[in-house]
């Protein structure tokens, strides 16, 4: 994607962000009841290679967070898998605070958002719930999301210069939901 496309694209998820996380579509669902899953996730068409890491108590614990965050939104269980298989693509699921020379801009924390983008303070970002809350206002907006491959709808969030790499990512993630969602 040329550089001109990709800014105007960010500049555009940027203003739409900045009507706020919390009068969008996660407000909207404010009183949902988080929904309880009695059967594993299916993980419809996994694509390519799978990578897989060993997770530390840091890494499970934002896994947990982003699990809380997805239900506290009152999304199902494929929108935690999106979200945990791209905070693992991102970050390794740290929550990364500014990385200096080896930053790619501004990005921050576990889903290596941007402040100047329109994501939000650096420590709103650097707040797993509130960083996976943004990232759910934005999948949401994204026509179909359920119902495509993992990569295409977190790579519609993300606008990554990488957007076929949160497909690896896709079987630990359906995993760790699977083990945390009920719990």
């Amino acid at each position: 994607m040329n550089t001109i496309l990709r800014k105007s694209i960010l500049g555009i998820a940027g203003l739409a962000f900045t009507g706020g996380v919390f009068a969008g579509p996660v407000a909207a669902h404010a009183d949902t009841p988080a929904h309880a899953a009695a059967k594993p996730v299916a993980v419809a068409s996994v694509q390519g290679e799978q990578s897989r890491i060993t997770l530390n108590d840091e890494q499970t614990a934002n896994a947990k967070a982003i699990i809380a965050a997805t239900k506290k939104a009152g999304l199902p269980e494929r929108a935690a898998v999106i979200s945990i298989a791209t905070a693992l693509q991102e970050s390794k699921l740290e929550n990364l605070g500014h990385l200096g020379d080896k930053n790619d801009h501004d990005s921050l924390g576990l889903f290596q958002q941007r402040p100047s983008s329109g994501w939000g303070t650096p420590e709103q970002i650097t707040d797993p719930e509130y960083s996976t809350l943004a990232f759910l206002k934005g999948l949401k907006q994204v026509d179909g999301w359920d119902k495509m491959p993992l990569t295409d709808a977190a790579q519609t969030v993300q606008v990554s210069a990488y957007p076929d790499a949160y497909a690896q990512w896709e079987k630990q993630a359906t995993d760790i939901v699977n083990q945390h969602w009920t719990k």
